[in-house]
């Protein structure tokens, strides 16, 4: 190793531009990758299920979305984009919008030699495809990056510690399929991140890859002995049978229209179209929050609009890619690998280049992609656990540059982060202390597919999203109330730090790191 640097005021030991040697950037690569596994399978599982996709199908949509995410990652890596260190995959924003099609095409009772599936899948890709054509002007164009103005700290933190804080339901729930399980892989995450990174390099450079292979390796002593029963989440022994049954090669996840083009001129797809705007408004949302966390837990300065605006433009492109090989779903920012730099120390650009390269490689070796697809629930809902609450974490750092003594600072982030946890509970299926029953919360304004029920839809894809209702309701309040002076929001701090000289007095701070150099912590 190269000689390091004297001081030691840092958590992160490969900043953004610093640069691993190549065979340790590919391991690291492959973590994150890890990281952000369960919820890239997790997409495809609920909307093929919703659409009864074969199981062979089925395999086909996981692998396509694999290859998808690393070639986004790549744009989002180039000039067109940021050059943040994200990983860019599915989101759970666009699964409102995508229902309410599948629901429409199953109304309309296509017929044809076609099985409805296709024609769902053909339906939600066109207009995935289409509807990223405003992300990509928006982006580009410098307009989104120009809301960055309208955002303080007050708005960002409460914003991005929803994004952990939202997905509370896949935490503890995947955990209970299988307790020791999860617990053991929970404790392995801690220990390793925690406690024996302070005295090995390995357990600090890889502790989510070793806690993901002590809870698998649990797993299969537990199946292999008879301990854990069959039906288990953490039983394996049903989803070895896959590997063995895998292709070895295959090359339709990079075949573009797979299940055929979409029909441009139907009015069901142009409805949702306007359907999958308001999973877009949200994606862009998180995807601003997460740009700032990456920052932060990078020790990277501030974001700027031309950052920003860029990393949308690339965002709306890998939108567009998407469509054209129909994974059902967009691409965003994932926050599970922001996280994932904060218990890796980890943030180089290297790395995820080379694990998006590694992407996009997997999907065509059927074996592999096998291999990790046993991965089990109780495993990745404790990653979950540890991988959220990390981010959760995060989003509140950003106050610290905020005058918390000031009562109408506090009164704003308090209504943010309530309304951003109360207000989706009404807009899902929930149980109505009103009635006694559970309702679905949804918005069901007009007949289906007419402008009233597409305008029900969009508001329904925004309010069901804790993340978007907390940056909403946080903008209106802090950019209206007054008594607080642009200091004590923590604004004169981050457009202090949020300027191109700061950027370029960084990237000529990573460059002067040696090949394979690691900074003290």
């Amino acid at each position: 190793m190269s000689e390091q640097t004297a001081a030691k005021d840092h958590w992160i030991v490969y900043p953004i531009g610093s640069k691993p040697k190549w065979p340790l950037a590919v391991l690291l690569g492959i973590q994150q990758y890890l990281t952000m596994f369960g919820a890239t399978v997790l997409i495809p599982f609920i909307v093929g299920g919703a659409m009864g996709l074969p199981p062979e199908q089925l395999a086909l949509l996981i692998s396509t979305i694999f290859f998808t995410s690393g070639l986004c990652t790549l744009i989002q890596q180039s000039p067109l984009g940021n050059k943040l260190p994200v990983v860019q995959g599915g989101t759970f924003s666009f699964l409102g919008p995508t229902f309410a099609i599948l629901g429409m095409v199953t109304a309309d009772k296509f017929s044809g030699d076609l099985p409805l599936w296709q024609y769902q899948i053909q339906h939600v890709s066109g207009a995935i495809m289409i509807a990223s054509l405003v992300e990509i002007v928006l982006g580009y164009t410098g307009i989104m990056g120009q809301v960055r103005k309208l955002i303080s700290p007050i708005v960002i933190g409460p914003t991005i510690a929803m994004i952990g804080l939202a997905l509370f339901g896949i935490g503890a729930p995947w955990m209970a399929t299988n307790w020791i399980i999860s617990l053991i892989t929970l404790i392995a995450l801690i220990l390793y991140s925690q406690v024996f990174s302070q005295k090995s390099r390995v357990f600090l450079l890889f502790p989510v890859l070793l806690a993901i292979a002590t809870g698998w390796i649990a797993s299969l002593l537990g199946t292999v002995m008879g301990l854990i029963p069959e039906g288990n989440a953490a039983n394996l022994a049903g989803k070895l049978g896959l590997v063995g049954s895998a292709p070895w090669i295959s090359f339709q996840p990079l075949m573009p229209f797979k299940w055929g083009f979409p029909d441009l001129g139907s009015s069901i797809m142009w409805a949702g179209i306007f359907g999958m705007l308001a999973g877009y408004l949200a994606s862009m949302i998180e995807s601003i929050g997460d740009y700032y966390a990456c920052a932060r837990i990078s020790e990277a300065p501030v974001p700027t609009g031309k950052m920003i605006s860029r990393g949308l433009g690339a965002e709306g492109l890998g939108c567009f890619v998407a469509g054209i090989l129909q994974t059902c779903n967009g691409t965003t920012t994932y926050s599970e690998n922001i996280g994932s730099i904060g218990l890796t120390k980890v943030a180089s650009r290297r790395v995820v280049r080379c694990g998006a390269a590694v992407m996009l490689v997997i999907p065509i070796i059927g074996k592999f992609g096998a291999v990790l697809a046993t991965l089990p629930m109780p495993v990745v809902g404790a990653m979950f656990v540890g991988l959220f609450g990390m981010i959760a974490s995060v989003g509140l750092s950003n106050l610290q540059i905020v005058n918390l003594n000031n009562s109408r600072n506090l009164f704003i982030i308090g209504l943010s982060f309530f309304a951003g946890l109360s207000v989706p509970f009404w807009f899902t299926p929930h149980y109505d202390v009103g009635t006694a029953k559970i309702v679905s919360g949804a918005i069901s304004w007009g007949e289906s597919g007419s402008f009233i029920n597409v305008l029900g839809n969009i508001l329904q894809a925004i309010l069901s999203t804790g993340m978007a209702v907390t940056a909403i309701v946080g903008i209106i309040l802090d950019n209206l109330l007054p008594g607080a002076t642009r200091a004590e929001r923590g604004l004169e701090v981050w457009e202090k730090d949020a300027s191109e000289e700061a950027w370029v007095e960084a990237e000529a701070q990573w460059d002067a790191m040696a090949e394979g150099e690691m900074r003290p912590v």
